[in-house]
This record gives structure tokens, C-alpha cells and sequence, in this order.
């Protein structure tokens, strides 16, 4: 704004008059409840950083409850089929065991000698 139209006749007293208009205008907008408080805008920011900063806490025990949860599903669901499965392959080892000695029996009989019981496993051989 030029020098000249501040200092001009009138002028200064209004625009003076708008200065202290606008001085007081924040003051009168907050109290009426038209805008916030520095004080009440820190508040209300505080409260979403906080549960911000909950927010891997509580996803870290979300986490942990759900890998329990599917472990004891898992337990559940698997657990009978593994047992099932073992009893299988225990019965299927004693069967080929049986059938394993009846084998050399035979095989002792075929080659002519007497029957010492089973034949001692080879090196390689796990029983």
C-alpha cells in the first residue's frame, strides 16, 4: 500500500480500524466455538498419536493369538492323521520284518543250511 493513501484524509482511520477488527476477530471466533485453540488442537492431536503408537503393540499380540489358534487347529486336524499314519507305516514295518525273516528261512533251507535264525543284516542294511 502506497505511503501517501495511508496518510491521505480518512483513510488511516480505517484501515487502523480493520487492523484492530482483525486483531480481535481469532479471540471472538474461538470463544463463540467458530475455530479451535492452539491448547485444544494439540489435545485433540494427541489422542490419534497415542493410539498410533498402540497400534503395533496390539497388532504383535493380534499376531501372536491368531498363530496359537492355528497351531491348536492344526494340532487337532493333523495330530489324528499323523497317528493314523504312524500306526500304518509301524504295522507295515513289522509286517515286511515277518515276511523278511520267513524269506531267509526259506533261502537257508534252499542253500542247505540249518537253521541258525535270521540272517545277520549286511552293513548298509537299517534292520
Amino acid at each position: 500500500m502506497s505511503n501517501w493513501l495511508v496518510h491521505a484524509e480518512g483513510v488511516g482511520e480505517h484501515i487502523e480500524a480493520a487492523r484492530k477488527k482483525q486483531v480481535c476477530q481469532p479471540r471472538r471466533e474461538t470463544q463463540s466455538g467458530l475455530s479451535s485453540s492452539t491448547a485444544s488442537l494439540r489435545t485433540d492431536l494427541e489422542l490419534p498419536k497415542q493410539q498410533v503408537a498402540a497400534l503395533p503393540g496390539e497388532r504383535d499380540k493380534l499376531k501372536t493369538a491368531l498363530q496359537r489358534q492355528l497351531g491348536q487347529q492344526l494340532d487337532q486336524v493333523g495330530g489324528g492323521r499323523v497317528t493314523r499314519q504312524y500306526e500304518v507305516l509301524t504295522t507295515e514295518r513289522d509286517t515286511l520284518r515277518r515276511e523278511k525273516a520267513g524269506l531267509e528261512e526259506r533261502l537257508g533251507r534252499e542253500r542247505g543250511v540249518p537253521d541258525s535264525g535270521p540272517l545277520q543284516p549286511l552293513a548298509d542294511d537299517p534292520g
